[in-house]
């Protein structure tokens, strides 16, 4: 049995005791632990609605109602790995320099230990530091789901915020671009060519909303797995990719995304990848009343944690 596991529900009410991510421990060390949840209550890189500094918050609260059985792929995630909430990063409000050395300094050292990390988010920024913290494993298969390529050169005469994360990781050579895919591109962009360029300027792939609809999740899936190959990789989930009528809290809102069901859905199937780790990002609650977005995003990361259990337990032989 996992040393670290979380609260039983059946036992002690949801609604006591400090708020952690699936009422898992809060634990800093990093011994006997496999996965550590992370907050990264970082907003400075946006350039519309701020608010994904609470985003951390929200999403623990909203994970209180996650259940240690996952149906859909039959494993128990947390009777096969030890898994803990490593509290937040220490950012400095208002610094983006300063944020990613403090967030860089607190991913690398469970990287360095070989523990998976899963980052809860704060802006898409922050995915940067995240990144330059996997530098141990190389260049990494970034899975980016987002509405948004990322990938401008910069804003308002600035290279580091949230619309430019995937160029600047791409120059610092922390992306295998040959085995990496952006998902769920739509909306209006500044040029025709802004969707193009991610293959012949980066060689990257990418699927549209349009193509993952036609496709539908399995087949989706099954691109996103041919691409990645036998390579470690990264997933970073905006949560913008899905419709804001399912998931309104979040920064830059686009009409016309994925629905909840099709989000999970498309997760859960990116069985048998070798994730290094994960990040859910640009939840603002500010933005979510009925906390919709919160839940789903609690929920997301359930599934990558999921992945990393069912990955680890097919190699031991039991999952559950």
């Amino acid at each position: 049995m996992p040393r670290y596991v979380p609260e039983d529900s059946l036992l002690s009410p949801r609604f006591t005791g400090p708020s952690t991510f699936a009422r898992l421990p809060l634990v800093r060390t990093l011994d006997e632990v496999d996965l550590a949840i992370v907050g990264v209550p970082f907003d400075t890189g946006v350039t519309y609605r701020v608010g994904g500094r609470f985003g951390p918050n929200a999403v623990r609260a909203a994970s209180v109602m996650l259940r240690p059985h996952n149906a859909n792929l039959d494993v128990s995630p947390f009777e096969v790995l030890s898994c803990v909430d490593h509290g937040d990063v220490a950012i400095v409000p208002g610094y983006i320099d300063r944020s990613y050395a403090a967030i860089e300094a607190a991913v690398a050292p469970i990287v360095e230990a070989g523990v998976v990390p899963l980052l809860i988010g704060g802006d898409h920024a922050c995915t940067l530091p995240h990144l330059r913290a996997t530098r141990l494993r190389g260049p990494v298969a970034v899975i980016d789901f987002d509405a948004h390529t990322d990938a401008w050169d910069s804003y308002f005469g600035e290279r580091y915020n949230h619309g430019t994360w995937m160029r600047r990781a791409i120059e610092e050579g922390l992306v295998d671009s040959a085995h990496s895919i952006e998902v769920g591109l739509r909306g209006p962009v500044y040029a025709p060519g802004d969707w193009a360029s991610l293959r012949t300027e980066f060689g990257l792939d990418y699927l549209t909303t349009e193509d993952v609809l036609a496709r539908g999740p399995e087949a989706t899936a099954a691109a996103i797995r041919d691409r990645v190959g036998d390579r470690p990789a990264f997933i970073s989930f905006d949560i913008d990719v899905v419709d804001p009528g399912f998931a309104p809290g979040t920064g830059t809102p686009e009409p016309g995304g994925l629905s909840g069901h099709d989000a999970l859905a498309i997760v859960r199937r990116l069985t048998g990848i070798d994730f290094v780790g994960f990040d859910v990002v640009e939840v603002i609650p500010a933005y979510d009343p009925a906390e919709q977005t919160a839940f789903l995003a609690a929920n997301l990361a359930f599934e990558m944690l999921s992945l990393v259990a069912l990955r680890r337990a097919s190699a031991g032989g039991d999952a559950a």
